[in-house]
């Protein structure tokens, strides 16, 4: 099956922690944290790492995680 290139094309927000055990994986983390790979793909991404978060950051910290999605929700809303 051949692949095919594709883009997502809308604003996409990307919450991790950053002692995500996901982030061990052989080049995921510089993946990620290359904003250059990661908008190739998702050229309107907003990457957000937090700091004290693990791979289950939406459970650990829910009103930083709620903040976050409501804050770039609010930035993409036309007035």
């Amino acid at each position: 099956m051949p692949k095919t290139e594709q883009k997502l094309n809308m604003p996409a927000l990307l919450i991790m922690g950053a002692k995500d055990y996901c982030l061990k994986f052989p080049g995921i983390e510089d993946y990620i944290h290359n904003d250059a790979s990661m908008k190739e793909f998702v050229p309107d991404l907003e990457t957000v790492f937090m700091d004290e978060g693990n791979h289950f950051v939406q459970e650990q910290l829910p009103e930083q995680v709620n903040g976050l999605i409501l804050g770039f929700l609010e930035s993409r809303i036309s007035p």
